[in-house]
């Protein structure tokens, strides 16, 4: 699977596995299983809402990661990424 990433929260996408489903159960290749499912979103976040959602897992990320990031310094650079996901995209 090529380099992509949940359009949504920036998660890895790195097997079908990690992929969310429409309504229909086929995968949807932009969205992870946890935060698209069934064709929706699993939770009415905000941008924001989701950063701060997502922050939550950084000592998680920096297990698997060769960079070490800081709560704060995640919380940074999702600002500066989200916005070019997909679905926070304007």
């Amino acid at each position: 699977m090529e380099d992509r990433f949940c359009q949504s929260c920036g998660m890895p996408l790195k097997s079908n596995a990690d992929l969310g489903t429409e309504v229909d159960g086929k995968k949807n290749i932009d969205y992870c299983k946890y935060c698209y499912t069934d064709g929706k979103f699993t939770e009415n976040f905000t941008m924001e809402e989701m950063i701060m959602h997502c922050a939550g897992f950084v000592e998680e990320f920096n297990k698997d990661s060769d960079v070490k990031f800081t709560r704060e310094q995640a919380i940074e650079q999702m600002k500066q990424y989200f916005p070019m996901l997909k679905r926070w995209k304007k």
